[in-house]
């Protein structure tokens, strides 16, 4: 299961003051993203390619500031993630083993969040815990952490935690889309528009 496909545009907050704009397309085949900061240096650039169960095979994440660039590209084979990260110094070569469900995300970005709790409800559980090949979004490095979510007091509001005490409230619509995100640490983010594809 997928969210509605179409054209997402997300706010991110820190502490109230709005800090990015995230973009975010869902086809049937792909997931890209363009997230940029209000401070006009920092960009990711993700795209991702999706089985036919809605899951990652393939990504690649491009992320720029005024102090670096980094490129990165994994991709899932059997029950690892393997990939490499490329940077001024170097390459890295990184591969983790992937949770039950092979899920996949670009910490912080929202729209992976969503594609998350979009099996969860395809799987109509009302928690969930397992590992999630979570790559940084600055480094770029992938890790495998163990996430948990729940559903809280409607059935369209989620409690996620993302690492060990690191929770926060997400409110969906009926029909799985993210509309609000409110952080432990006072960030957040909300939905401000969505385009549908075209059927």
């Amino acid at each position: 299961m997928l969210p509605p496909l179409g054209k997402y545009r997300f706010e991110i907050f820190q502490s109230s003051v709005l800090s990015a704009v995230e973009e975010a397309t869902f086809t049937r085949q792909s997931l890209t993203v363009l997230r940029k900061a209000t401070e006009g240096y920092t960009k990711h650039s993700i795209v991702a390619a999706l089985d036919a169960e809605g899951r990652i095979s393939t990504i690649s994440v491009n992320y720029s500031s005024h102090l670096f660039k980094r490129d990165a590209n994994y991709r899932t084979d059997g029950e690892v993630f393997r990939g490499s990260v490329s940077t001024v110094a170097g390459r890295n070569e990184i591969v983790i083993k992937l949770g039950r469900f092979g899920e996949v995300e670009v910490a912080g970005v929202v729209a992976f969040r969503m594609l998350i709790l979009a099996h969860v409800l395809e799987r109509g559980q009302p928690r969930w815990t397992g590992r999630v090949a979570v790559i940084d979004p600055s480094g770029l490095a992938a890790a495998s952490l163990k996430q948990t979510c729940r559903i809280g007091r409607t059935k369209n509001l989620w409690t996620y935690e993302a690492r060990m005490g690191d929770t926060e409230e997400i409110e969906i619509d009926d029909a799985g889309r993210i509309l609000m995100c409110r952080g432990q640490d006072r960030t957040g983010s909300k939905l401000v528009s969505f385009e549908a594809a075209e059927p």
